[in-house]
């Protein structure tokens, strides 16, 4: 890993920067919109507009997002110092997107790409907390190797990945580039499987990715049964065979760990839910941050549960300012508790 003041950032992360664009609708209107519940799916730019002008008359919230974004942002709010590469539209919202990621403290390696608007995500959360995307990625998908450069990677103690960019062609291409400065520079690698859909439509490369290049992987119940054809235990067994570190997240069951012969069951932390958008993004966020600090995978685990526990009594995907409190004071507990 090299020496630690070798290291400008802990954890660098790469994804899709987009804006979400969070509205409470009921299932009838997901219906309307040929969207299945709990479901990511990609929109073009018509479909957009279309949606757009579906849902005008109800009440918005934007804010920065994506999944790796949003890890990231999780992991800054603990302590990590982290910095996020991805590519943003020439326009008001890639500056937007820019500044609010400089002002929570994030470092934004950011390309604006010219005549592409920046990636947003329409976010509907349904009654039950349930979250559906409809993502038009934008400029996220323009993403090219040469906009990644090497001292963007190799000061880096963990780069964070996220499955969904493994899919396209030209952000595999960067993504791989990308991993490769990672490898090199002896930088740990983490992914996130993302989606079970997505899986199932790439398990053959992910399985490769994964056993060659990965060292730590996050997959929620869902996705963990889609990539082992398993379920919980016995899946966070085959996904630990290929890596250093296994984590399967069970939503209100809490999460499973496994690194080696160590095995951890981790207590979910009870909240009123308000969304359940990001929680699996801060719980990445609160196991990287762990690992950084020199936790145990008991407490990583431990402190990723309540992180990611705030972000489901928030509602939006990152940490609502009501919390700010509780983060700082996970914060501190971090900074005793490591070695």
């Amino acid at each position: 890993m090299g020496k630690k003041t070798s290291r400008r950032h802990d954890v660098i992360g790469i994804g899709s920067p987009l804006l979400d664009i969070v509205m409470q609708v009921d299932e009838d209107t997901l219906s309307k919109m040929n969207l299945k519940k709990g479901s990511m799916k990609l929109i073009s730019k018509d479909e957009s507009l279309s949606i757009a002008k579906e849902t005008a008359q109800i009440k918005k919230r934007v804010s920065p997002g994506g999944s790796s974004a949003n890890t990231i942002s999780g992991a800054n709010a603990l302590g990590t110092e982290t910095g996020f590469i991805g590519a943003v539209g020439d326009d008001e919202y890639g500056e937007l997107y820019k500044k609010q990621t400089e002002d929570e403290g994030v470092t934004p390696f950011l390309h604006h790409q010219e005549e592409s608007v920046t990636g947003h995500a329409f976010t509907f959360i349904t009654p039950d907390g349930e979250r559906t995307f409809a993502t038009h990625l934008g400029a996220a998908n323009t993403l090219e190797k040469e906009h990644i450069k090497e001292d963007q990677i190799k000061d880096a103690k963990f780069f964070h990945i996220e499955a969904y960019q493994l899919e396209d062609p030209l952000l595999c291409r960067a993504l791989f580039h990308a991993i490769a400065i990672a490898k090199d520079a002896k930088t740990k690698i983490s992914l996130d499987l993302s989606d079970a859909a997505l899986i199932n439509r790439n398990k053959i490369l992910f399985t490769d990715v994964i056993c060659e290049h990965v060292d730590v992987v996050f997959a929620n119940e869902d996705e963990a049964r889609e990539f082992t054809g398993k379920d919980n235990e016995e899946a966070l067994d085959y996904i630990a065979k290929m890596c250093d570190v296994a984590v399967v997240k069970l939503g209100e069951k809490g999460s499973l760990i496994k690194s080696g012969e160590e095995i951890c069951k981790i207590s979910p932390c009870s909240v009123d839910i308000e969304n359940t958008n990001g929680a699996g993004d801060m719980y990445a966020a609160g196991i990287l941050h762990g690992l950084v600090k020199g936790l145990s995978l008991r407490e990583a685990g431990e402190l990723a549960s309540h992180a990611s526990s705030l972000v489901v009594a928030s509602p939006g995907a990152r940490i609502h300012e009501k919390h700010l409190d509780s983060i700082q004071k996970l914060k501190k507990e971090s900074v005793k508790t490591g070695h």
